[in-house]
């Protein structure tokens, strides 16, 4: 690759270093100069750019990252299209990120010009997660170094996705003299917690006194129900492999694996088998959300991917957990463990002076008014809140909606246009939404696989803008990360979010669909009659 400043004259073919801005264009860092580009850098006095011209035994930026991300993804990874020397893998399925470490490592040592990070090793991935980025240092590499990456596959892929396979799990608590229903409760529904935000059931809930004989016949009852996974609450921690949690499991036919970890908190967990079914004496702190190395054991054990003695004691280095304040209960799971959190904002405060006498919103098409339409697809979605803003007519709209399960805010200043209406929505969303969903109450054919369509496309690693878009021309709703909460917030007048849209537009991620559902809006009589006759 020639790197360097090239006169205009020699310049086609060249690749821009930098983005110029013409009188009335951009020429972006990265695009080849053709013919007509050289015209107009000419016409703008520009008789000189600094780019790079590559070589015949050169892969361009994006070529060879797509190439280098094809070579390390295994299975349930999935490359994406690769733009500006970038190629992200995502997750197609929820699971644990497995991570050769070593030919990861080999890779980056084989030349400056191409790179991989990934997330570390047993991190839990949801769908649609960035699990690794390949990067190219602009704007060219030797395809060598691309032969070289793939003769040092010798192990297989080094990057793949252990999926997360749903199990039948049993709890088993043992109680003693005074412990209490509301003991018991709690820990069941932490446990439970843990158990479904990794796509197992907790089936069984079972009690029994403290001791060994109890303790054994529930597990034989757990295991007669068909348990895939035992989990034993003791009412006192295990200190020891001859104490009654491990007695009553070698009793009814276990193996004691390991007891004990590097891990804290989680250090006296205790790990056993009967048959193909692990059983774990869960140590106190699983009573806690914050996670500890219950958690580490579960993503392996649901993921099917083996546990020895030595797979514990090398969970050492990093066994160190921090999980911020020290309240029992101050942090929820992984944020990984779970989807994103965001809400459909349903926007329902408009005046409809366009439509005559009538509120639109109450106006019916196919047998129900629009907003119904509207809130039947947000709440049919994964979104996890519908929040519907309502002004003009408020008590007439909240009237119809008085059989859905939706949250209500009212805006007292609608007449002051749309932002009036996203603030208001935006103050009312608890605090740990990661974005919104802006619904147009009066777009009836918008459908709940729509909404989810533009949910699977966000990234939390990179939160970006999403519209859905037909023929390069965009229409609603549009996702929101959290990201934007502040800059909507500051928004006047009727115009929504579009100024944020259009001042960001590199950061938008567009979705392709193939009908008009995302532009048909009713605002006249005339566009109502137009969508009842289609």
């Amino acid at each position: 690759m020639k790197f360097g400043q090239f006169p205009i004259a020699v310049a086609q073919g060249v690749r821009l270093a930098h983005t110029l801005r013409l009188p009335g264009r951009v020429l972006r860092k990265g695009c080849v100069l053709s013919a007509n580009d050289l015209a107009d850098l000419r016409a703008a006095g520009i008789h000189e750019v600094t780019g790079a011209r590559l070589a015949t035994d050169e892969s361009d930026e994006d070529s060879a990252a797509a190439e280098a991300a094809a070579i390390v993804a295994g299975a349930n990874l999935k490359p994406q299209l690769a733009a500006k020397g970038r190629c992200n893998l995502k997750a197609t399925v929820a699971g644990v990120l497995m991570v050769d470490v070593a030919t990861i490592n080999q890779s980056n040592c084989i030349d400056e010009a191409l790179t991989i990070g990934t997330l570390p090793p047993w991190t839990v991935v949801r769908v649609g997660e960035v699990t690794a980025t390949v990067k190219t240092i602009p704007f060219a590499v030797q395809r060598s170094t691309l032969a070289a990456w793939r003769a040092g596959m010798t192990g297989g892929f080094p990057l793949r996705v252990a999926p997360f396979v749903p199990h039948r799990a049993a709890l088993i608590c043992s109680t003693a003299a005074g412990d209490t229903d509301k003991l018991l409760a709690k820990t069941r529904a932490v446990v439970r917690s843990r158990i479904e935000a990794l796509g197992s059931d907790l089936a069984i809930n079972l009690s029994c006194l403290h001791e060994v004989a109890p303790l054994h016949e529930a597990i034989d009852q757990a295991l007669a129900g068909g348990a895939q996974l035992i989990m034993i609450a003791g009412a006192s921690v295990s200190k020891d492999r001859g104490d009654t949690v491990p007695a009553a499991i070698v009793a009814a036919g276990g193996e004691i694996l390991h007891f004990g970890m590097p891990v804290e908190p989680g250090n006296m967990l205790l790990y056993a088998r009967i048959g193909e079914v692990p059983v774990l004496n869960l140590p106190g702190c699983a009573r806690s959300r914050r996670t500890n190395g219950l958690d580490w054991m579960l993503h392996r054990l649901l993921a099917k991917l083996p546990v020895s003695a030595a797979d514990i004691m090398g969970m050492g280095v990093g066994g160190l957990i921090h999980s911020g304040s020290e309240g029992d209960d101050a942090d929820e799971l992984p944020p990984s463990a779970r989807p994103a959190r965001v809400a459909a904002l349903v926007l329902a405060a408009g005046r409809s002076s366009r439509m005559g006498e009538r509120n639109k919103l109450l106006c019916e098409v196919d047998g129900k008014p629009l907003l119904q339409h509207v809130v039947d697809a947000a709440l049919a979605s994964r979104c996890v809140q519908t929040l519907v803003v309502t002004g003009h007519q408020a008590a007439v709209v909240e009237a119809l909606l008085a059989d859905h399960p939706v949250s209500l805010v009212r805006n007292a200043d609608y007449a002051d246009g749309m932002a009036s209406s996203l603030r208001c929505g935006l103050r009312a969303l608890p605090r740990d939404i990661d974005g919104v969903i802006v619904l147009l109450a009066d777009m009836p054919r918008v459908t709940a696989t729509l909404i989810d369509r533009l949910l699977a496309a966000l990234d939390l690693a990179a939160p970006a803008i999403i519209a859905p878009e037909r023929d390069g021309r965009r229409g609603n709703p549009v996702l929101w990360p959290a990201k934007y909460f502040t800059g909507m917030m500051a928004l006047q007048g009727d115009q929504g979010a579009r100024s944020l849209l259009e001042n960001d537009a590199d950061n938008l991620v567009r979705i392709s669909v193939d009908d008009d559902s995302i532009f048909a809006d009713v605002d006249t009589p005339a566009e109502l009659a137009a969508l009842t006759e289609t």
